[in-house]
């Protein structure tokens, strides 16, 4: 909204400054930090009486986690209604990538809250059936994707290589949307423990907000050999509302939690991340970012597939996580060190931008 009214009075005197994506990057961020931080405390008070018992804890797991017994869930949308409000902001209303991102964490977050809605309801960790869940999320990646693929070329770019990449015609719309699936559950799934999804998820937004600062620039872009998207220089405002939006939450989420995200905000942060990916045709770099999430699914179908051929456990518990907590690591060192691997991953990720 500032944007257009920096536009409509020609930019002039302070006004420059929001021509920026840079300065309304970190206007974004701070906005969103404290728009989390002032509602976060009426959120979780209002959760906490609506929820009653809080989010159904596995009877299954690590025996300490009984103790969160009680923590309200659904914390996801705090993450949303700051994010989005600080992004309606500072982003330019104009751009349809920015767009297609925020409709894929509203929309994700809509079917992340009618899960933890059920099992709140039913008292099960269960939540909606997974056929479903999956439907609805490939129903709004589709849409996503459409809207993003028509503003960019349908080719797969591979890293560490200049201007390699793979035509995939009509089968790139597929591609797309399995991305942005795929890291929504992905990060779905990390969610296990205080503080462990939320931040990977800051690190990944950070670092992303400069790939598409850079894919946005014909400058840099061209210096660096990594494809030219024009308008993608737009989702670093969208990255920065997530990291804004995920501090905010962390302040809540740190060890002891006082609220979960729960499905509501794992799924949204996961599925935006999935789609800034595909807009920023960055989709194989992603998967080196964000390799902590793309191991914690691996855990789980690694598990699964040889449980059900040998009836034997390759970790002591799926997702990892909690394999370590199970080998005596506690809590907080599982997160803190799963941080330091996250850190080490988006470095790397990173690395790709100039090792071509």
């Amino acid at each position: 909204m500032l944007y257009l009214i920096a536009e409509w009075l020609g930019f002039e005197g302070a006004f420059n400054l929001i021509r920026y994506q840079t300065f309304r990057a970190g206007a974004t961020l701070i906005t969103a930090l404290i728009i989390g931080l002032i509602i976060g405390p009426r959120f979780i008070n209002l959760l906490r009486v609506r929820q009653g018992k809080g989010q159904p804890i596995r009877e299954d797991g690590p025996q300490s986690h009984q103790a969160k017994v009680g923590t309200p869930t659904m914390g996801g949308l705090m993450i949303i209604v700051s994010l989005s409000l600080s992004l309606l902001l500072w982003m330019d209303l104009y751009n349809p990538f920015v767009w297609a991102c925020l409709a894929v964490t509203v929309g994700f977050g809509l079917i992340g809250f009618l899960d933890d809605y059920d099992k709140v309801a039913k008292a099960s960790h269960k939540g909606v059936s997974g056929k479903v869940r999956l439907l609805l999320e490939f129903v709004v990646a589709g849409i996503a994707a459409w809207l993003i693929v028509s503003q960019i070329s349908t080719d797969l770019y591979v890293p560490f290589f200049s201007d390699l990449s793979i035509p995939m015609g009509p089968f790139y719309y597929l591609f797309a949307a399995t991305v942005i699936v795929g890291f929504g559950n992905a990060v779905n799934l990390t969610d296990g423990l205080d503080g462990l999804a939320i931040m990977p998820v800051i690190i990944a937004a950070g670092t992303f907000a400069l790939i598409a600062y850079l894919v946005g620039r014909v400058d840099y872009s061209g210096y660096l050999g990594i494809p030219y998207v024009p308008g993608a220089g737009e989702l670093a405002i969208f990255c920065a509302a997530i990291m804004g939006a995920g501090l905010a939450f962390l302040w809540f989420n740190a060890p002891p939690a006082a609220v979960f995200m729960g499905d509501t905000g794992s799924l949204a942060l996961g599925g935006a991340l999935g789609a800034v990916a595909v807009a920023s045709h960055h989709e194989i770099v992603l998967l080196i970012v964000g390799g902590l999430f793309v191991v914690e699914t691996a855990s789980v179908i690694i598990q699964v597939f040889w449980f059900k051929r040998t009836g034997k456990r390759v970790f002591r518990m799926a997702p990892i996580h909690h394999h370590f907590e199970q080998l005596g690591w506690s809590e907080s060192k599982v997160v803190i060190r799963f941080w330091i691997v996250s850190i080490v991953l988006a470095m790397a990720g990173l690395a790709t931008l100039k090792l071509r």
